[in-house]
């Protein structure tokens, strides 16, 4: 089971119909795992509004696993987006639900083929940022992080590296744009922040460089996939889209093993993965909102 771990919130759109989608990385995660075939789970706080029931339809219409998920009569993050392709939004979040989850049973998260998965929001927002950072250090599996930078949200970059110093020590794959990374750590380029995570004991790390494709770097070598050419509509989700498609990849191959162990794959593996990534990822680009692709629109 993949368990992502984060916010859910609705993307507000002034001037088109509809107006509201369902939003958030960690949850589009889910469902890109879901579509994908892997059993997904989406661990976070959802509102009792009216933008909650829809959230919270949303994620079970997908297959998605709601058993660690808890709803709250607090307001639904919205996320006004003011420019498409190009990210530009302002954020409504104080006291909403997406941070009020402050307990998760690790128990049932246990397990070396389980994979928990966080980021984007929910990495530092609230008691829930507790909760998940709690989570990914208890876990026996497989950790994953796409921090997913969002600067005008982030109010104080101490409080943010605090709850990335939390999860790094234990994370196993870590997914950054150049964008994310020269954020993180302005004095680097994006490869030696990667190189550093490796050497850190990260497994593999995903930089993606939007228009110009991906890398995935493991101690071992470097896959690279160039992004398709498609009609861009908008860019929301496809980071998501990649992560779930490299989480789908890696519970399919280790399926019948013990483990999920990244140091055992080879570079055809790390290859194949990519291109999978990619081409998900431009599917996500062509379609409004985060329309992650399902597993039949592939050719893995």
């Amino acid at each position: 089971m993949i368990f992502s771990c984060g916010e859910a919130l609705v993307d507000v759109f002034p001037d088109a119909v509809p107006d509201s989608v369902p939003g958030g990385g960690p949850m589009n995660v889910a469902i890109a795992a879901a579509r994908l075939g892997a059993g997904a789970a989406f661990v976070g706080g959802i509102s009792t509004d009216h933008f909650g029931d829809m959230l919270w339809s949303h994620i079970e219409a997908n297959g998605v696993d709601l058993s660690l998920s808890r709803r709250f009569a607090a307001p639904t993050a919205r996320a006004i987006v003011e420019h498409v392709p190009e990210l530009r939004f302002r954020f409504e979040g104080d006291g909403t639900a997406d941070t009020l989850l402050d307990s998760i049973d690790h128990d049932v998260v246990r397990g070396r083929l389980n994979v928990v998965h966080g980021g984007t929001l929910g990495m530092f927002r609230g008691a829930a940022a507790d909760a998940y950072a709690d989570l990914a250090a208890s876990h026996d599996g497989l950790v994953s992080l796409d921090p997913n930078i969002r600067p005008q949200i982030i109010g104080d970059r101490a409080v943010w590296h605090g709850f990335h110093d939390r999860w790094l020590p234990h994370v196993d794959l870590y997914k950054g744009s150049d964008e994310d990374l020269e954020w993180i750590w302005p004095d680097r380029t994006p490869e030696d922040s990667a190189a550093w995570l490796l050497d850190q004991g990260v497994g593999a790390v995903i930089v993606t460089r939007g228009s110009d494709g991906l890398a995935i770097l493991t101690r071992s070598g470097e896959a690279f996939a160039p992004a398709p050419v498609v009609e861009v509509v908008d860019t929301v989700g496809a980071g998501d889209t990649i992560v779930g498609v490299v989480l789908t990849s890696l519970v399919e191959h280790f399926e019948d093993d013990d483990a999920i162990d990244l140091s055992s794959l080879a570079s055809p593996d790390w290859q194949r993965f990519a291109e999978r990534a990619v081409t998900a990822a431009g599917i996500t680009c062509s379609r409004a909102g985060a329309d992650v692709p399902h597993r039949h629109e592939l050719d893995w």
